[in-house]
């Protein structure tokens, strides 16, 4: 039941990006410029997404399980550092070089496109990996030293 309410959720959210032009590079780009021809229209969805997600936190803190009855696995920390800030600028400037995020990539790849972005967020994905790893093996070093 869980794999099918997340087919089904994944189904809504994708055509809702496609819906809201999100999916569209040069929408997305027209909004991300500011210096030259402005496309506010993304705001509103964004604005419309950080409401509907605001009220769906505000429900979901108090429960323990979701309505499907697996665990919540909510954020816990509310620390900004510097790994924090240097990822999300790392974000915004892929998300205006490219004039797409993740979401939408996957789901341009239905189409076809997108291909170059996803197998280079995947690669980006995998170093940050292999980082975290050593990062982890030679914090433990110094520990035991």
């Amino acid at each position: 039941m869980a794999n099918i309410a997340a087919l089904v959720s994944g189904l809504i959210f994708g055509l809702g990006l496609i819906l809201a032009g999100m999916a569209n590079s040069a929408k997305v780009l027209a909004f991300l410029g500011i210096a030259g021809a402005w496309d506010p229209s993304l705001a509103l969805v964004m604005a419309g997404a950080i409401a509907v997600g605001a009220a769906a936190f505000t429900l979901v803190r108090k429960r323990r399980r979701s309505y499907l009855g697996l665990p919540m696995n909510l954020p816990l920390s509310r620390v900004i550092d510097k790994r924090l800030v240097l990822g999300s600028l790392a974000f915004g400037m892929g998300w205006g070089m490219a004039g797409i995020c993740p979401g939408p990539a996957l789901v341009l790849l239905g189409s076809g496109k997108g291909i170059v972005f996803v197998a280079a967020m995947l690669l980006g994905m995998g170093v940050f990996e292999v980082l975290e790893r050593s990062r982890s093996t030679h914090s433990s070093k110094r520990g035991q030293s």
